[in-house]
């Protein structure tokens, strides 16, 4: 009968919401950890999309040069007008290529997300 009035169930509450919050405690730390091994990992993967594009592109010149000389064997025609419809074959292309992008690329993003965004063209053109 000397025990104190209050009711028996806030103790276990207290309890309940200590293992809750140690728990979520380390959930955190643990995603924290697997942020930095997927930072790593898309950052490599960056690199290595950078790389593959960049020989991509060589590789497109070389199959462009061939395709000039063969146009220019085969079909007699002058470099300038070669040189030309090639011209025009890649920008339609890079017109396809873009309208898909922007299409692709359109959406949603978090203040965190179009921040970052901010930061880092802000960094990149010197602003």
């Amino acid at each position: 009968m000397n025990e104190p009035t209050r009711p028996r169930g806030i103790g276990a509450a207290a309890r309940v919401t200590a293992l809750a919050s140690s728990v979520m405690d380390l959930h955190v730390r643990i995603a924290l950890q697997e942020m930095d091994r997927e930072k790593r990992r898309l950052i490599s993967g960056g690199v290595f999309l950078a790389m593959g594009g960049v020989l991509m592109l060589f590789a497109l010149l070389a199959i462009e040069i061939v395709l000039a000389i063969l146009m220019k064997n085969s079909l007699n025609w002058e470099f300038e007008l070669i040189l030309m419809s090639i011209a025009l074959v890649n920008i339609a292309l890079a017109g396809v290529s873009l309208r898909v992008g922007g299409y692709l690329a359109k959406g949603p993003y978090l203040p965190e997300t179009l921040e970052g965004i901010s930061k880092t063209t802000k960094a990149v053109l010197g602003k």
